[in-house]
């Protein structure tokens, strides 16, 4: 797999809202690939391996991070998340500030007062968004200074990833949930072509995943497609199975059950080729699925994906999940259309 073009997507900043240099440069993969890639309504980008599609294979590239939400007396910033973004998590982050005017400025999130030296109830106190702020790493000392910056009230922050991958196989950085799963689909395309295949199946990235309506509207899809199989990352964490090295297969999430005869399909398919898989429910979940079946699409759904650790805060997974969904992926799509 070609995880360069994990990491160079990973690079690009899309928190929800503010993804339209990441849609570019995935259009941009699909037009160099020979494919005529689409933009949606809301800026996604979806594009069709072969003719009248009736498989949609999905996955989002927006990610989380925040809003200026205000500036406090002293020049530092209040936020408002996008997405369920971990305070404690981003907590002492490095971010960028990008002004309406496309100017771009640094800071970190902090804890206010954080100097260890002068509050001892730092390390009791409880996270919120009324007691952080950002740090702008310009001299600002009240509302003026900043203003004077032109960052203003509904400037997007977007928080350094902080990418790296390993000689053992893992990848930790920000966002491996869900620009994992776009790379899952950039290899589906690349296999097909270098097949020479021509399959019935509509790629889609969406980039309003993290706040619930990326995937709702039906005008976002071929009219033909009957299915879509949602490649997102796989849960981790003391309830649930899923490991890093394998392809975790859902059951349910928090909007209910995804379809019995889809999952069954790709379980056999996992047993059957020995492709490392894991079943799971996910309790506190949501996926592009969900809002597609909300939205009123007459869809069967399935949703796998890489096990990724720590999600929603800094984030890790392994080469062998990424590739364990893409076989799975793969096998579906061969077995699906006879290739």
């Amino acid at each position: 797999m070609e995880y360069r073009l994990l990491e160079e997507l990973v690079a690009i900043d899309s928190p929800t809202g503010y993804t339209d240099e990441a849609c570019k440069y995935i259009y941009d993969f699909f037009k160099n690939l020979g494919y005529q890639p689409q933009y949606t309504n809301k800026g996604g980008v979806k594009c069709a391996l072969g003719p009248e599609p009736v498989l949609s294979i999905a996955a989002h590239v927006d990610t989380l991070g925040a809003i200026v939400s205000g500036v406090k007396p002293d020049g530092t910033l209040r936020i408002s998340p996008l997405g369920g973004l971990l305070l404690t998590s981003a907590e002492g982050e490095y971010v960028k500030i990008v002004t309406m005017e496309g100017k771009e400025y640094t800071g970190t999130l902090l804890l206010d007062n954080p100097a260890a030296h002068a509050n001892k109830e730092r390390e009791t106190t409880n996270r919120s968004l009324d007691n952080m702020h950002i740090r702008v790493d310009e001299e600002v000392y009240n509302q003026e200074d900043v203003k004077k910056l032109g960052i203003r009230t509904g400037d997007f922050v977007c928080f350094d990833p902080r990418y790296q991958e390993l000689s053992s196989g893992y990848i930790k950085s920000r966002f491996m949930d869900n620009k994992a799963g776009c790379l899952v689909l950039f290899e589906v395309a690349k296999s097909l072509k270098d097949k020479g295949v021509q399959a019935p199946v509509e790629l889609y990235f969406s980039n309003f995943e993290e706040v619930g309506h990326g995937a709702a509207s039906s005008s976002a899809y071929a009219d033909t497609i009957e299915e879509m199989l949602v490649i997102d990352m796989g849960v981790l964490g003391e309830a649930c199975e899923g490991n890093e090295v394998s392809c975790s297969i859902c059951v349910k999430d928090s909007s209910g059950p995804y379809h019995f005869g889809f999952r069954k399909k790709l379980v056999e398919l996992a047993e059957s080729n020995s492709i490392p898989h894991k079943i799971d429910v996910y309790p506190f979940y949501g996926s592009d699925g969900s809002a597609a079946l909300r939205g009123g699409n007459d869809f069967k759904v399935a949703l796998i994906g890489p096990g990724v650790a720590a999600s929603h805060g800094v984030e890790r997974t392994h080469k062998k999940g990424i590739e364990a969904t893409f076989d799975l992926t793969m096998k579906y799509i061969e077995d699906r259309f006879s290739i």
